[in-house]
């Protein structure tokens, strides 16, 4: 392995979270080229100063970290593992660090894939959306070897806090229990100001006196402003935390686990998607709750 200042970095996928990402790589000093099926996101990522690249293929060789930030499990799969894939084009000591959300199961599949092939892989899906993936300041939960770990350090060290919690899949399983956590309560604290304006309370004022107390929580910190003002640009696709939450049950499923309210909350965002509402913020759970109780605006 190189130098970590002069190493090469390929990052697959450059939508809303992989582009900002991409980019702190380059401001902390790496080499980053970029793949995307939509090849305008990359030439964005050209212009901020890295490479667009035609194909993976071409981004993965010569490069001595792979970085993926895809839609979900089958993507990372055919990416990883395919014939013009990662592992088929990787240099020797490679490290692979898939940082999509994706079941647990397709994390471990993928890690014993590229053991075989001699790639070092982690799991390393993340938290804070696009303000975080912007500024540099998400939260890494990486599955994994020690060692890769390390290894992969200065890399993710650029895109957020890093926390190594566990073996291959255990990134994506401490993930799956975030986006439980995350859609529980944005589901909590719409149906809070939907309660607060049925009375005619002003839920702002209300919230800064919430968030000093026990309920105070970076979702009502950070999401609830846009909430109040309905303003439901996506941060994160509705769409993506429902896959997310498919995710998330069908572990807990396999693992005999039994989550009633996450259950609850996955019927309500599957209900926001089938509505036609996939492409808003995930806080748009409030216009659902604002339907089930006759305030629709």
């Amino acid at each position: 392995m190189t130098h970590p200042k002069s190493s090469r970095v390929a990052v697959i996928g450059l939508g809303i979270m992989g582009l900002p990402m991409a980019v702190n790589l380059l401001k902390a000093g790496f080499e980053v080229v970029g793949y995307n099926r939509t090849r305008a996101k990359a030439e964005r990522l050209a212009e901020a100063g890295g490479q667009a690249a035609g194909s993976v293929a071409d981004a993965v060789r010569g490069s001595d970290v792979v970085i993926t930030v895809l839609p979900d499990s089958p993507d990372v799969a055919v990416t990883a593992t395919g014939a013009e894939g990662v592992f088929a084009n990787a240099e020797p000591d490679l490290i692979f660090v898939d940082m999509s959300t994706i079941a647990p199961a397709t994390a471990i599949e993928v890690a014993e894939a590229g053991r075989i092939a001699g790639v070092r892989v982690l799991d390393a899906p993340v938290s804070g959306g696009e303000k975080g993936a912007i500024d540099g300041t998400l939260s890494i939960m990486v599955g994994g070897h020690p060692d890769d770990v390390e290894a992969a350090g200065p890399y993710l060290s650029a895109m957020g806090t890093v926390v190594h919690v566990g073996a291959s899949g255990s990134g994506q399983t401490v993930k799956a229990a975030n986006q439980l956590l995350t859609a529980g309560i944005i589901e909590l604290v719409a149906e809070a100001v939907v309660f607060l304006e049925a009375y005619g309370v002003d839920a702002e004022t209300a919230f800064k006196a919430l968030g000093g107390g026990l309920a105070g929580s970076a979702v009502l910190e950070r999401r609830a402003p846009d909430m109040l003002t309905r303003q439901f640009r996506p941060g994160f696709k509705a769409s993506l935390h429902h896959k997310d939450l498919g995710i998330m049950m069908a572990a807990a499923r396999d693992a005999g686990v039994i989550v009633p309210l996450g259950a609850v909350v996955t019927q309500l965002m599957a209900s926001l998607v089938a509505q036609g509402n996939g492409n808003l913020d995930n806080t748009a759970l409030l216009k659902l709750i604002e339907q089930l109780s006759g305030r629709a605006r």
